[in-house]
């Protein structure tokens, strides 16, 4: 990339970094990525990456390692700051600078970067924070807005935690949104006689629509209001997943449609401040029957993706001390014949119990009669044993240079403990995962709802987002 001073091109970028394990701490940079995008045509027409060694290599913490598989053995040959800056400086001044939660974060580590080695940083002919922008004009219609999260909603994937990966996903994301709103805005009777809404806990499907008394509706979700949260496709155009992969009942596709909201945005999130977020799990007993739906999040790149939700925000659930049935799975295998990871838990509590199964006849429901698939329940019940219910939980993996698994595993002393610890990093060492959760250990689980329906079986797919593992 050359100078951009005077030339009106966007440049998307992001940061990795260290993640301060205790107040004061500085984040040092790990990753700079860069694409250079046609404002007229949203096409890429540059890139740049690359790894960045820490002054202090002591900052790359198993906290950092978890988030974004960057390891001090992966930066201890790269280049410092200081060698990158001038390059970084060229790239970004004088253009628009975007990205997701750029101005809260990487704008300022990029400033603090420049002090550091006593340099003017770059300065842009204005900035476009992809949070706030799409928060304002797209409303929260994917939960926490965050960059996992609005992939997840369009279909796009699992996000890196890489830079380059990142940027390109931003871009992705942005032209989906304005899409969206595009038709929204260009609306007709044509286009809008489709789209349907429906709340699955009390209505049911009757020729693609639905109605609190089962009769046939038509009515419109496409609104000028662009904050409304449930905009759905008719449900018969659920397509089936395609990719060949062994039984889905004991595994997770390729591609998990999943909120990625306790994984951090671009390394914002301190040990201490990762655990900020248990609002956006919701404990049983604080979970509405009535506030449960159902949507199809609309995309265009890609089948459509039913999506299980609480008052208008994806579904995700925290509940503590389950007891381990059975340990971690390692049976089944991707197309790279990598382990498909899961294990069985003890349902602890009648509460979760009558969600899971909630949750199951809304979406069986939406799904409709049409279908030929196997509806296969989220909680298993065993004939002599139907009140021992247990559950399965799947630890989902994302490859880019190597494979690594995405939930946060964390462990403490004693149920009664309130200091937790990272317990294992994000590399994907199959052994040290199998010696945590064996039968009968204690886990805190933070899950979401993932629903599929693939191969003439369907259902929903619990996937782990956050483990906390019991290790007294």
């Amino acid at each position: 990339m050359s100078s951009g001073v005077d030339q009106p091109k966007i440049v998307f970028f992001d940061l990795e970094t260290t993640i301060p394990t205790r107040n004061g701490q500085p984040y040092a940079i790990l990753e700079f990525g860069s694409i250079l995008v046609c404002p007229k045509k949203l096409t890429e027409l540059e890139s740049y990456e690359t790894l960045v060694r820490p002054l202090d290599m002591s900052l790359i913490t198993a906290r950092s390692v978890q988030v974004n598989g960057i390891s001090g053995e992966d930066v201890v040959a790269k280049p410092m700051f200081s060698e990158i800056a001038d390059r970084v400086y060229n790239i970004l001044h004088g253009r628009v600078w975007a990205g997701h939660n750029i101005l809260r974060f990487d704008c300022v580590r990029l400033m603090e970067a420049y002090a550091q080695i006593n340099r003017p940083p770059p300065e842009p002919k204005g900035t476009i924070d992809t949070l706030v922008l799409l928060t304002q004009r797209f409303g929260r219609r994917a939960g926490d807005m965050k960059m996992a999260s609005l992939a997840a909603y369009f279909g796009l994937g699992q996000q890196s935690h890489r830079s380059l990966g990142d940027v390109r996903m931003n871009l992705e994301v942005v032209k989906h949104c304005a899409t969206v709103l595009f038709l929204e805005s260009s609306q007709s009777d044509s286009f809008t006689e489709n789209w349907v809404s429906l709340n699955a806990t009390n209505g049911i499907r009757h020729n693609g629509n639905a109605n609190l008394n089962g009769t046939a509706s038509n009515t419109s979700l496409i609104s000028h209001n662009r904050n409304i949260e449930n905009h759905t496709i008719p449900p018969n155009h659920i397509a089936q997943e395609n990719t060949m992969v062994p039984p889905v009942d004991k595994m997770e596709t390729e591609n998990l449609q999943s909120n990625e909201a306790m994984i951090a945005e671009s390394s914002t999130t301190t040990l201490s401040d990762a655990f900020s977020n248990h609002s956006e799990f919701l404990e049983p007993d604080a979970v509405s029957m009535a506030s449960i739906t159902v949507n199809v999040a609309p995309f265009f790149n890609g089948s459509p993706k039913l999506q299980i939700l609480h008052r208008n925000i994806p579904m995700q659930i925290r509940c503590d001390g389950m007891r381990v049935r059975f340990g971690l799975s390692t049976q089944f295998v991707d197309h790279a014949g990598r382990p498909r990871l899961s294990f069985v838990v003890d349902v602890n509590s009648s509460n979760l119990c009558n969600i899971l199964d909630a949750c199951d006849n809304i979406a069986k429901r939406f799904l409709g009669s049409d279908s030929n698939s196997e509806w296969r329940p989220v909680v298993t019940r065993k004939p002599g044993f139907y009140n021992s219910p247990t559950i399965r939980l799947h630890i989902p993996t994302v490859t880019e240079d190597s494979t690594r698994w995405t939930t946060e595993i964390y462990h403490k002393e004693s149920s009664l403990s309130t200091s937790i610890q990272p317990l294992v990093s994000s590399r994907y060492d199959v052994a040290e995962l199998d010696s945590l959760f064996r039968p009968s250990s204690l886990v805190d689980a933070y899950f979401s709802l993932d629903p599929y329906n693939y191969q003439q079986n369907a259902g929903i797919r619990l996937v782990a987002k956050k483990l906390i593992v019991h290790t007294n």
